[in-house]
């Protein structure tokens, strides 16, 4: 890659575009520059996630997801790519499958929080939420590769699943809602 980004501001979005990967220029209030910036605050919060004390398998699992995000913000940034392979949803179901055994079965809905680890990736859930609504709308209008919102689709479980896990391991229980609690 060498000295990519040896000049950090160029003045070329001053007028309110920005330059895509395939060299191409579109409004920064774009489809496409919002599904990037989604998914590029998905993985800002795993960074801050991972600032956390976390076993070393979920560390190195995190750390693989935020190289994907990456991938697959690069694959945005050029209209008609695909840089995300078929298996790397399939490896998400299988950290899901994974983790999810641990748990016992839910019964109730839970609301986010429990210990700041499992409350920071509840926050990436809902971040990664977002960012799939912007590449399913980005994908209306224009074509994304299906492996994409796969992704984005089982990151987010995952993200659901994480947090439970993190709150048993640190022997603390999930937050149960309590319909009409203050009726």
């Amino acid at each position: 890659m060498g000295h990519r980004l040896s000049k950090i501001y160029t003045r070329t979005g001053d007028g309110g575009t920005t330059g895509l990967g395939d060299g191409s220029r579109i409004g920064k209030d774009s489809l496409r520059v919002a599904a990037m910036g989604d998914v590029d605050e998905v993985n800002s919060v795993l960074g801050v996630l991972l600032c956390e004390a976390l076993p070393d398998e979920l560390r190195e699992l995190l750390t693989g997801i935020q190289h994907d995000l990456f991938d697959l913000g690069g694959e945005l940034s050029v209209p008609g790519a695909a840089f995300l392979k078929a298996g790397q949803p399939t490896r998400l179901e299988a950290a899901i499958d994974r983790y999810n055994a641990e748990l016992p079965p839910l019964k109730e809905f839970i609301l986010p929080g429990g210990v700041r680890a499992a409350a920071l990736a509840h926050l990436a859930r809902a971040t990664c939420r977002r960012a799939e609504r912007a590449v399913v709308a980005l994908a209306q209008a224009e074509p994304v590769s299906e492996t994409a919102r796969q992704y984005l689709n089982r990151l987010s479980d995952l993200l659901f699943v994480l947090p439970r896990w993190l709150n048993k391991a640190a022997g603390c229980a999930d937050v149960l809602w309590q319909k009409g609690k203050n009726a």
